[in-house]
């Protein structure tokens, strides 16, 4: 579609734009394809007696999808703020896209879009004139293709002209993804974005954000709607008391740190002792976890063999909740 070509154009230019440069050197777009997205190297911040962030190390390459999770105050949102040069660490270096935060600020802010947690808007200016002062902060006129175009995917046009104080929250939070996207930035970090949102909203976002990402856009997620970062996101860091407790794959974290369950309630019987030191029991539901699924035949035949009668059965998926649970409080977890 012609959208879509638009978006496509616009990211060729954002993400190998040194051909585009007129760049001396042949390899040099190869070079810069090699540069992290983001760049975080020993970055410590401290707010009076809290240490907000704890000698944090972090590099997510150009075109990743990338979850940053953890409990309330475990440092996701000062991250946040330190890679948006509005909060300076006290140690370490940030960099976007290549760019110094604090050495290259403005370079650096141009390359990044963050969507906060917080609803702020301006009463006074409709959505379309929000965008369009957006992107006056950033030096960009004769932006009204490109702002039309995000209005329709974000299914923002109808409420163009609507002050934004009439909006609803869900509308509002679009509008801020809107003004993250408005000046073109090839990373785009989304700070809890589906907060307060209906299903359908939620749905539109996400669609529009994995066009985004399939196109080239590196994205930085942080939710406490874990099923979205398990969808999502090709790797996640993890972060507690500012420091990262776990970084790997989305794959492999449910690999490490989560199971595969059998469940079943009992209409009739007693659990043989030997099973029933292996599980455990909530509200009369039964889960014995296993690694393979050739384990569920003889788990089965055990139950039968007891006498027992099974009210109702099913097989869990490991899934990201446990897997966080059992970073956050390992003792807990065992």
């Amino acid at each position: 579609t012609p959208s879509r070509c638009r978006l496509s154009s616009f990211n060729r230019r954002a993400i190998d734009f040194g051909p585009r440069a007129g760049l001396p050197f042949p390899n040099l777009p190869t070079v810069l394809s090699m540069i992290p997205a983001i760049r975080v190297s020993g970055v410590s911040k401290r707010f009076g007696p809290t240490l907000a962030l704890d000698d944090v190390n972090l590099e997510i390459p150009r075109g990743e999808f990338f979850g940053l999770l953890g409990p309330n105050g475990a440092g996701k949102t000062t991250l946040i703020s330190a890679l948006a040069g509005l909060v300076r660490p006290d140690a370490g270096r940030l960099e976007v896209m290549g760019f110094g935060v604090h050495t290259d600020y403005r370079q650096a802010r141009r390359q990044l879009g963050v969507v906060p947690q917080e609803l702020v808007f301006d009463p006074f200016f409709s959505v379309r004139e929000t965008l369009r002062i957006q992107s006056g902060y950033f030096g960009i006129r004769d932006n009204e293709a490109w702002i039309d175009e995000i209005l329709e995917n974000l299914d923002l046009m109808p409420k163009a002209d609507a002050n934004m104080r009439t909006l609803s929250g869900g509308m509002k939070r679009r509008v801020l993804v809107a003004q993250a996207l408005v000046h073109r930035p090839p990373v785009i970090v989304l700070d809890e974005p589906t907060a307060g949102v209906d299903v359908e909203l939620r749905q539109t976002l996400w669609r529009f954000i994995r066009r985004l990402n399939a196109d080239g856009h590196t994205i930085v997620l942080t939710t406490h709607y874990l099923e979205e970062a398990e969808s999502f996101c090709t790797r996640i860091a993890m972060l507690k008391q500012g420091r990262i407790v776990a970084l790997d794959s989305t794959r492999n974290l449910l690999r490490r740190f989560s199971a595969h369950a059998l469940r079943f309630r009992l209409a009739r019987g007693v659990l043989p002792a030997g099973l029933a030191e292996r599980a455990n029991e909530e509200a009369g539901l039964w889960s014995v976890e296993f690694d393979r699924f050739d384990e569920v035949e003889t788990l089965l035949a055990v139950l039968r063999d007891a006498g027992c009668i099974l009210e109702d059965l099913e097989i869990g998926k490991p899934d990201l909740e446990e897997v966080f649970v059992r970073v956050m409080n390992p003792a807990e977890a065992l």
